[in-house]
């Protein structure tokens, strides 16, 4: 990598007339605001359709993008959404929460997609047919499973016909025909997001801003990848979990965390070359320019927990090939622009397999003042081959974190640092943007110095999260400057800018 940095902010989080966020003008406005401020990345979550509790990291495929980010102003122009519709949607009281909006979009996308399939032109139409056409060996498992999850009011598909959850091909041959037409509808929304990503990575790459993804090493039990590819994971006949993904008891929690993600079969991944896998990185690298893997540590060996256990206590280590599944990666695909999540704790064989394969790892300022000199978060412990962040989507924003500190905490923060911290957040972020790690990541919130109610997501509590997003009239572009201001002075600028903006 080469010195930069960048800003954190989920698309759901940009401010928008149905407030879930969306691929619109306010992306592109986002982006102009980038350019303006000397950024050379912009880092997002997970960008599949979200299930329950709209978690970004519980998606129903890990190939699909989410339908709730397409912007319905698009779809008016090209004609398949009624200008005079659109506006009455609009037209409320008070502003959409987050399910609202989640709602209404579903209603005026199933009308757009009605509309595209009775009187879109041809070129619409042979692109749309591309489309399908390239993504197939997905995009029918992925239509199918969300046509049937509506036919099945939503259950969770372990709780379908036995036919459909074993995929036997007659069944499944009976159902597509049955629900053709829903299939394309949901078609047609990947067709249409597609099209608005890569329009913006378009725009945003060609004002020198690179795109930051990430990828859950786990998928959601309840969704389409694992219905469609039992035979990778280890479930038992009808399909349920016989061990499931979490992390053993620590210092935080006595009985550690029980996430629920179902196991892979790394025998199976590995008897067909790591095919799904192979897939899974050549999509999300087609999205974005970069990507996060979260829960890198899972790459070694993952806990594993009988699927029987409510608590993670009674799991076990199981090693991982992920040293073969990297070494076939580098050797198909060259070199591999990945970040790797090795937060918590950490054994020296992960940090080995990180170095060998020179992904940089994360240094959080968060985390850096509840131990001694050595504690590796510390700026004076960082390296070059690293990514910085002052907190990350799972973290209190600073200004949160800062005001729940005790007096002794804080004193303890400002001996560390040699200095008096006169304005928190910005003083961490300066120290960030100092920090010899290549990539410096500031989450929005903290560049707009907000406290824990913009917080996106606290890990552990079942409600709440995912849904703050930029005020309207939030005037960010007042903080363009100085940011502008803070990658000159700590040459974070990209090297292809050369042209002084202020």
């Amino acid at each position: 990598m080469q010195r930069t940095s960048g800003i954190l902010l989920h698309p759901t989080a940009l401010p928008g007339p149905f407030g879930v966020g969306d691929l619109g003008d306010e992306a592109f406005a986002f982006v102009d605001f980038l350019a303006r401020a000397g950024q050379g990345v912009w880092q997002v979550l997970p960008l599949g359709p979200t299930g329950y509790g709209h978690s970004p990291y519980n998606a129903l495929s890990a190939f699909a993008g989410n339908p709730a980010l397409i912007d319905l102003r698009q779809l008016v122009a090209c004609g398949d959404l009624d200008q005079a519709r659109l506006a009455k949607a609009m037209m409320t009281e008070s502003p959409l929460d987050f399910s609202q909006g989640h709602q209404l979009k579903e209603e005026l996308l199933t009308l757009a997609g009605r509309t595209f399939f009775t009187s879109a032109d041809k070129g619409r139409r042979d692109a749309f047919a591309r489309y399908c056409d390239e993504s197939a060996w997905w995009l029918d498992d992925y239509s199918l499973f969300m046509a049937l999850r509506l036919e099945f009011n939503g259950r969770h598909w372990t709780d379908w016909p036995a036919g459909l959850r074993r995929r036997e091909t007659e069944v499944l041959q009976q159902w597509r025909e049955r629900l053709d037409g829903a299939c394309n509808l949901h078609r047609y929304r990947q067709f249409v997001f597609a099209g608005q990503w890569q329009a913006l990575k378009a725009y945003a790459n060609d004002r020198g801003i690179r795109l930051f993804g990430d990828i859950p090493i786990f998928v959601a039990g309840d969704s389409a990848d694992v219905w469609a590819n039992q035979h990778l994971f280890q479930l038992d006949r009808d399909g349920r979990p016989t061990a499931v993904a979490g992390v053993p008891p620590d210092y935080f929690s006595a009985t550690g965390q029980r996430w629920g993600n179902p196991l892979y079969r790394w025998d199976r991944l590995v008897e067909e070359d790591f095919a799904w896998w192979q897939r899974r990185f050549d999509a999300q690298l087609q999205t974005t320019d970069m990507v996060r893997i979260d829960h890198f540590r899972g790459f070694q060996a993952c806990w594993s927990i009988p699927a029987d256990e409510p608590t993670a206590v009674k799991g076990h280590w199981e090693e991982v090939p992920g040293r073969a599944l990297f070494e076939k990666l580098r050797t198909t695909r060259g070199s591999l622009p990945i970040i790797a999540e090795d937060l918590g704790i950490i054994t020296p064989d992960v940090e080995a397999l990180r170095e060998e394969f020179g992904f940089p790892g994360m240094k959080i300022l968060q985390f850096a003042f509840d131990s001694g000199p050595d504690n590796p978060y510390l700026p004076q412990n960082h390296i070059p081959g690293c990514v910085v962040y002052t907190g990350t989507h799972d973290n209190d924003t600073t200004l949160g974190w800062w005001r729940k500190l005790s007096v002794a905490q804080k004193h303890r923060v400002r001996e560390v640092l040699g200095k008096k911290l006169l304005d928190m957040p910005r003083d961490f972020v300066e120290l960030a943007m100092a920090s010899v790690a290549e990539l410096c990541v500031i989450p929005l919130q903290d560049v707009l110095g907000l406290g824990s109610e913009a917080r996106f997501n606290t890990p552990g509590q079942a409600a709440g999260n995912w849904s703050w997003r930029m005020a309207s009239n939030e005037p960010i572009d007042r903080h363009a400057e100085s940011l502008y201001t803070l990658a000159t002075e700590h040459r974070r600028l990209s090297q292809s800018r050369d042209l002084k903006i202020f």
